[in-house]
């Protein structure tokens, strides 16, 4: 228990660790013993001066560190690609293959129970295993190698140390049978019953999931010029609202920007499905597939039948675009969509939120929405009011009525920018047919 000692561990007597006193006066009583007793006047012994004989400075201890970072090659320092990571089974054979060590690797959620007999011939002092099933045999060699090993956590309906993003179809998986019986709904449920129990472990896991997923978008997105497209879950297929946010999805990625969304339903999921029609050239596939979604609505009053909409429009033009979501398992009463190609699910909403939009480093546009929408637009403002995340990025608010009259955030966004460095980068447009151009225009100044 935290703040207690392990029990039946055998201490030092306190009188070997106490501190000894300045200047102890003979009369002190010792404690423990007859009060009328004193204790004797100790004679110190003296210390040489520094600089003299006999004088010994203290050497400064440098404990080795139990993580230590691989020893890189010439070859290695010129591949920009090359990290520490290894996340596949692919990484791993080319790590023992061309280097013959894992010294200082971190082996992130593989699944090493066939590569025994590289394990048991591999140098593996200094390498951190997290979560990756191995036999027996090369367990016990790692281990007295020196490597440090957390094992998978049995019984957990999700791997808290993933090494890659989630994929629709890994979300999804096992549909046919329902959407409870999915791997997202079964981490839904166990967040329901850990959230507010109080267990330290369960928060831990919860804390490295999250840690592992913001760990693999930057690598997903590394070098990738992204913008948001947030606006409210509760926007219904088949309605205009959700068609024009489609096709903003669609331009913007056929701009060359990777198109990053909350990864739910509604506006977020118009913004995915958009981005994956954009390498169809015959612009009416996205009218169909719009016509195809419309017959299921909304995600309720059946997530299954709504999802499969999703599949089948997948199924009939596969190879779409990819694009981000970052849905939460916080609220996860609303599925993801499965139009994003990759898939940053978080069970903290708040490292979800901030993660997103200080990714967004081409801008972000805003679509009607309700407290979450506004919520995101004064998040995404305060970095680039006090530019701490560099020079503002580009703010594009779509609806006038919506932004000044419905929910007036845009006087207030104004007179928060004005006389600052955000203010020529913040922009409110009428339609979302004008929401690219005042991106661009926003990102040119």
């Amino acid at each position: 228990m935290l703040g207690r000692s392990p029990q039946g561990v055998e201490r030092n007597h306190p009188e070997e660790n106490r501190v000894p006193e300045r200047s102890a006066p003979e009369e002190t009583p010792q404690r423990g013993t007859d009060p009328e007793a004193t204790v004797p006047p100790r004679t110190p012994t003296p210390r040489p001066p520094a600089n003299q004989p006999g004088h010994r400075t203290a050497p400064r201890h440098q404990p080795p560190s139990i993580f230590p970072v691989p020893q890189l090659t010439d070859h290695d320092a010129k591949d920009p690609a090359h990290d520490r990571e290894i996340e596949t089974l692919a990484e791993f054979d080319e790590a023992v293959g061309r280097r013959g060590s894992l010294d200082g690797y971190r082996v992130q959620a593989v699944d090493l129970t066939a590569r025994t007999p590289e394990l048991l011939a591999v140098a593996t002092a200094g390498a951190v295993f997290l979560g990756c099933p191995m036999h027996p045999d090369a367990l016990a060699k790692v281990r007295a190698d020196g490597a440090l090993v957390f094992p998978p956590v049995p019984d957990l309906p999700f791997d808290p140390y993933r090494g890659l993003l989630y994929t629709p179809d890994s979300l999804f998986q096992h549909l046919d049978q329902g959407y409870d019986a999915t791997p997202d709904a079964l981490a839904y449920a166990w967040f329901q019953r850990t959230k507010a129990d109080g267990d330290i472990f369960a928060s831990m896991l919860r804390s490295i999931h999250d840690d592992a997923v913001s760990d693999a978008l930057d690598e997903h997105l590394a070098g990738a010029r992204v913008v948001g497209v947030m606006g409210g879950h509760a926007m219904a297929r088949g309605t205009s609202a959700y068609a024009g946010a489609a096709r903003l999805g669609r331009t913007l990625a056929r701009s060359g920007l990777a198109v990053a969304t909350g990864g739910g339903p509604g506006a977020m999921e118009a913004a995915n499905l958009g981005a994956y029609m954009a390498p169809f050239q015959n612009d009416a596939v996205l009218d169909e597939a719009l016509e195809l979604l419309a017959k299921v609505p909304s995600f309720t009053p059946s997530i299954t039948d709504w999802a499969r909409a999703t599949f089948d429009v997948r199924d009939r033009w596969p190879s779409g675009g990819d694009s981000i979501g970052l849905p939460t398992w916080f609220y996860g009463h609303e599925p993801p969509n499965a139009f994003a190609g990759h898939i940053a699910k978080y069970f903290a909403n708040a490292t979800r939120e901030d993660g997103l939009l200080a990714r967004c480093n081409a801008g972000v546009v805003f679509l009607p929405g309700a407290a979450g929408t506004v919520q995101e637009i004064f998040d995404n403002a305060t970095p680039n009011y006090y530019e701490s995340r560099g020079e503002p990025t580009p703010m594009v608010l779509v609806n006038r009525a919506h932004w000044t009259e419905k929910l007036p955030t845009w006087p207030l966004l104004q007179s928060l920018a004005k006389d600052r460095p955000m203010e020529s980068r913040i922009a409110l447009v009428d339609t979302v047919e004008e929401a690219p151009a005042a991106l661009a225009r926003l990102s040119a100044k």
